[in-house]
């Protein structure tokens, strides 16, 4: 392969597409595989049971696929999965998953990574999401589609956040952010609905008012969750598209693990 810098370390067992081109002093380990148009970095390291797509940029002095740093693990086969079209900054650091879970950490497609990022073990992040510099994700956090977590935040382990959140600046993440909502500050608090990066979304008045009221229910009355729950079940009508973001909030809420911030 031309595209591969004579000082690479590329493991002849390591699956590289033709077009995928590895800058000088990278390391690449016997089992990746790489897909068509990938950009590795210059001093960027890729090991273990890693799996990238297509057109994604490892810029350099990355660590992708190291083992866990989870004292339990005890040198299990698991695995990185990455989509496509992700950006990933420097001095990130992604690592595979453990025996705790499905043995798996994910990260989905045309993600926006910034530097010095961590995503611990059996991280799921979804699709579109924006993670500002020294984001830490601790193990089994979600991250939900076109979220996005501000700089310096810290996300305790097992928490989700959920699609078109928004994480403040330096927030630290100790119970769950449900989709749309904007939350910051140490200790978190539920700031208001995400409108800035609703309408950047092309959502319409109707999802948006909806959205709102969904707010209100779980925030504004001063009732309990499962009346809150009840109330958004009842907002139900003839929009589609209101409809499935009430299908988001709901199964949000029911698959939470920390609990609500509130």
């Amino acid at each position: 392969m031309t595209n591969i810098h004579p000082t690479a370390i590329v493991d002849p067992a390591a699956e590289l597409d033709s077009t995928v081109s590895v800058g000088p002093y990278a390391v690449i380990g016997p089992h990746v595989r790489i897909g068509a148009g990938t950009k590795v970095g210059p001093h960027c390291v890729i090991e273990g049971r890693t799996t990238i797509g297509r057109d994604n940029t490892f810029y350099q002095f990355g660590s992708i696929g190291a083992m866990p740093q989870d004292m339990s693990h005890k040198g299990e086969l698991t695995e990185l999965r990455i989509g496509d079209r992700n950006t990933v900054r420097e001095f990130c650091t992604l690592n595979t998953g453990t025996h705790k879970e499905e043995g798996v950490t994910r990260v989905g497609s045309d993600n926006w990574i910034m530097a010095y990022v961590h995503i611990a073990h059996d991280v799921r992040v979804g699709d579109r999401t924006v993670m500002a510099n020294g984001v830490t994700l601790a193990g089994h956090v979600h991250v939900g589609d076109w979220a996005v977590v501000g700089g310096l935040s810290g996300v305790h382990q097992f928490v989700h956040i959920g699609a078109h959140a928004m994480i403040g600046f330096q927030a630290h993440v100790s119970q769950d952010v449900p989709p749309f909502m904007v939350a910051e500050g140490n200790p978190m608090a539920l700031r208001a609905v995400n409108l800035t990066g609703l309408k950047r979304r092309d959502f319409t008045v109707e999802q948006i008012s909806g959205i709102r009221n969904m707010h209100k229910a779980l925030y504004r009355k001063n009732q309990t969750l499962d009346l809150a729950k009840a109330e958004i079940e009842a907002m139900r009508g003839d929009d589609a598209r209101v409809n499935a973001d009430i299908d988001t909030m709901l199964d949000f809420i029911a698959s939470a693990t920390r609990g609500l911030v509130r």
